[in-house]
């Protein structure tokens, strides 16, 4: 059994120590935490999943900038931890995210991870949309989803113009 509640500050070493475990070290070379470097993530969307006090999963969104989209959200990094993978924890995760994100009037969501795990949320290639990164990544693993009838919305992700530290 698990719990989401809105990350707190004592959640940043357990998160920290998640994300080394899940994605290595060196995870901060690629592009999508160069349009993290310097922003705070959306503060009323960063989640953990919890089993009792046991830190078992992370979520957050990063706010970018796209032209033609009202408040777009990069969703990322989501982290569960190895020995909790397949109870659904990630999957609540998102879905929560998701909700979230669409009830605070974000447009839409971008994300860069396995199609196959993100195509049940409804993500779908981003380049056929005319959305671009910054720098190098797998085509097929940048994906965008749709909050509202978001029309327009190309080109290039990125860096917030806002919510700096």
């Amino acid at each position: 059994m698990f719990n989401i509640i809105a990350e707190r500050p004592e959640d940043a070493a357990p998160r920290q120590t998640l994300l080394d475990l899940v994605f290595g070290d060196d995870r901060n070379l690629k592009t999508v935490y160069r349009l993290r470097d310097g922003i705070d993530p959306v503060a009323g969307l960063c989640q953990v999943a919890l089993d009792g006090e046991k830190f078992q999963g992370s979520l957050r969104f990063w706010p970018v900038s796209i032209t033609g989209a009202k408040s777009p959200l990069l969703l990322g990094p989501l982290a569960v931890d190895p020995a909790r993978r397949g109870q659904a924890i990630g999957i609540a995760l998102v879905r929560r995210g998701l909700r979230d994100a669409a009830a605070l009037g974000h447009d839409l969501v971008l994300v860069v991870g396995e199609p196959s795990y993100y195509a049940r949320f409804g993500f779908e290639a981003a380049a056929p949309h005319g959305l671009t990164l910054p720098g190098p990544v797998d085509e097929t693993r940048f994906q965008v989803v749709f909050l509202s009838d978001t029309v327009g919305a190309s080109g290039v992700v990125s860096k917030a113009d806002c919510l700096c530290r």
